[in-house]
């Protein structure tokens, strides 16, 4: 990308965190691999790039190479001094506020997160429930779960690399979703996650809601390539890929999926491998695909997929709605309500589903590399939801060699990723790869043409 010009300016605190202790701060400017001012810098200066059109976390580093981000203490607390930042960011030398409350949120998750597990008596990072309880931790401590509040929290997933057509229709389910009252979760990027969020802005404004939620949940990983849209009114930035799923699906009352590339099928594969677990099939979670006319070829070939990896039992878990944003809302507004209705009366917690099980395997981080994508089991001889776990690996490593800055340096150095496995499952999986790159879903509009940073390769290992 093109480097864009550059302000200095000093930054003072807005809404999230004003006091650090001496450890933070120096681990703040701890610029060693066990430091954490490279990651601070690095999501610093993607939330400042918010509204550019780059999916390569490389190429924003590159190109602003001479950003840096310092804390300057205060005798009531401290400011961030910027050098070489996106002249974006400000309006006649200020910095937008949204821009100013996503830098301090990046300040406060990235401080809490180094520091809750640490603080934990017998904290294990294998074990499922502590994992369950540091995210709940990190959005309580974001303020993202509130406490009374009825349930109105929709998650809507889907592609940053979509038309204007598409953008348009989801910001059309977002508009009948604001129109009766729900509030917005994305993963707080462009396209299918900024397009609900807008669009509820306007329901929100026309139903004189005035406490519309508009969350952006994210992880370092991926904030470089998906930077917080300016709808976002509330940032979260979780550890991993995984811990942000799991947030996704704890916090929010139902799912809406748009058209997407492999990061969205990692989400939709996550998604129904949860809902599969046998102690999960009481849980009402709606979920609903949907997009325009000229989509439903799309969604028929997700749907194929999903029947032939996972069974037609997974099907049952999701409607697809085809060109009606209204029915899409009135769908979403009755599951939230059946959802209401189960958590009353199984005293679970509006804000933060606990009851909902999941699988360690969901849970803990999975390292793409050339050795761990090779390895992947991908085959139907294991429970489904294995199939699932294992199919959603094997995304999320191809996203990361699509866009993460770690996952981009490894194809580059050692060539694409390889996935081996059953050519039963393969072979439909290369199929939807393949349409995903026809149809411009692995990269922004506007890029290059897009490199494979992965190989499917025949037979097994």
């Amino acid at each position: 990308m093109q480097k864009q010009p550059t302000v200095n300016a000093l930054i003072s605190p807005e809404g999230s965190l004003e006091i650090l202790s001496n450890h933070e701060v120096n681990r703040l400017k701890d610029r060693s691999e066990g430091g954490l001012y490279q990651l601070f810098r690095q999501c610093a200066l993607a939330v400042l790039n918010t509204g550019a059109e780059t999916d390569d976390t490389n190429d924003l580093m590159e190109a602003y190479a001479d950003f840096d981000i310092r804390l300057v203490p205060q005798p009531r607390g401290l400011k961030l001094e910027v050098v070489n930042a996106p002249a974006s960011a400000f309006v006649d030398g200020e910095m937008l506020r949204a821009i100013r409350e996503h830098l301090f949120a990046v300040l406060r998750d990235i401080v809490y997160s180094s520091t809750i597990a640490n603080s934990v008596p017998g904290f294990r990072r294998d074990n499922p429930e502590d994992l369950t309880n540091l995210i709940f931790h990190i959005l309580r401590n974001a303020r993202a779960l509130q406490a009374g509040r009825q349930p109105d929290l929709v998650v809507c997933w889907g592609g940053h690399s979509i038309s204007r057509e598409e953008y348009s229709y989801s910001k059309e389910v977002g508009h009948q979703l604001g129109l009766r009252g729900m509030s917005i979760c994305t993963g707080c990027g462009p396209g299918a996650m900024k397009g609900p969020m807008k669009g509820a802005t306007i329901g929100h404004a026309k139903q004189r809601v005035k406490n519309g939620r508009y969350i952006g949940i994210t992880e370092p990983g991926i904030i470089g390539a998906e930077a917080p849209n300016p709808i976002v009114n509330e940032l979260v930035i979780l550890p991993d890929i995984e811990k942000r799923l799991e947030a996704f699906v704890r916090t929010g009352h139902g799912i809406i999926v748009f058209p997407g590339g492999v990061g969205t099928a990692e989400e939709i594969l996550y998604l129904l491998g949860l809902l599969l677990h046998p102690d999960n099939a009481d849980i009402p979670f709606p979920v609903v695909f949907t997009g325009l006319r000229e989509n439903a070829e799309y969604f028929e070939m997700i749907d194929r997929f999903i029947r032939n990896a996972l069974g037609d039992k997974a099907a049952e878990k999701y409607e697809i709605i085809i060109d009606d944003p209204a029915r899409v809302a009135q769908t979403m507004k009755k599951g939230i309500t059946e959802v209401e209705t189960f958590r009353r009366a199984m005293q679970d917690a509006y804000h933060f589903n606990w009851m909902l099980k999941i699988d360690p395997v969901f849970q803990l981080p999975f390292e793409p590399t050339h050795e761990s994508m090779r390895a992947l089991e991908l085959h139907r001889d294991q429970p489904v939801h294995m199939v699932a776990a294992n199919l959603r690996k094997a995304f999320s490593g191809i996203v990361a060699g699509n866009v993460k800055q770690e996952g981009i340096k490894q194809v580059e150095a050692g060539g694409p990723f390889e996935i081996a496995g059953d050519p039963v499952l393969l072979d439909p999986l290369e199929e939807m790869l393949a349409a995903f790159v026809a149809q411009n879903r692995m990269k922004l509009p506007g890029d290059s043409v897009y490199i494979p940073s992965y190989r499917i390769v025949s037979g097994g290992h």
